[in-house]
């Protein structure tokens, strides 16, 4: 068995639960591919990295065996699930029916305020693409989207979304390892803020459309640089 990378420990928070906190962390750990692809997992390990008991950690793991980013092997142990072509495509449609209705909305409700607001993450968005700061283009990536979810005035979807993209999430944050896939994000995002503050929700959708449909079009470029990351076409 693989011994587990280092995990930073959770910090316990109010109102949230262990075995919710120990699920995100998981989760994103596995999203970022610090638990990769095909790794073994051991209760007793990551329990020790994260300072919880084991029963959150087996929790967490029953519920993402639902999410399809863990699997268990009858006899043999739970792994971590290798990004599933038809997992991402699942991941892709709901994320499109969900967004594109939500945008469409926010593009009819927003105000000059929530324009402001998602000016200011396109800006700094372009300064952490300057700076190459990964990890903060995905957290503001993350934000321009829930951002759009809740102008809509309905913010399940943002819930519902995230819950059912793990594997697609797993590919986007490949593809914001890839320089000439940033640029492109950016003027995406740039012409779906546009059509929003222009109140043009078919411009929007359109936008916004295109815009989800591009992570796809790199499935190939990824899968040719991390092949052992992905299930056997």
């Amino acid at each position: 068995m693989s011994t587990a990378p280092y995990i930073v420990p959770i910090r316990r928070r109010a109102g949230a639960s262990t075995r919710m906190q120990v699920y995100v962390a998981l989760s994103e750990a596995i999203v970022r591919s610090e638990l990769e692809p095909g790794r073994q997992l051991s209760e007793n390990e990551l329990a020790s990295q994260l300072g919880v008991s084991r029963t959150p950690v087996r929790e967490a793991l029953a519920r993402l065996r639902e999410d399809r980013l863990v699997e268990v092997v009858p006899q043999i142990g739970t792994f971590v699930s290798r990004i599933s072509d038809e997992a991402v495509g699942d991941a892709q449609f709901i994320r499109e029916a969900l967004e594109c209705a939500a945008v469409r909305r926010a593009a009819e409700l927003a105000t000059e305020d929530d324009v402001r607001i998602l000016e200011e993450n396109l800006e700094a968005q372009q300064r952490a693409v300057d700076a190459v700061d990964d990890e903060a283009i995905n957290a503001l990536d993350n934000a321009f989207h829930q951002t759009l979810c809740e102008l809509s005035r309905h913010p399940m979807v943002w819930a519902i979304s995230q819950r059912a993209k793990g594997h697609l999430n797993r590919v986007r944050r490949l593809s914001l390892l890839r320089p000439e896939y940033l640029g492109g994000m950016l003027d995406e995002h740039r012409s779906i803020l546009t059509a929003v503050e222009r109140h043009d929700p078919d411009a929007a959708e359109l936008a916004l459309r295109y815009h989800l449909r591009m992570v796809l079009s790199e499935l190939p470029a990824i899968r040719a640089t991390h092949p052992d990351y992905f299930e056997e076409a």
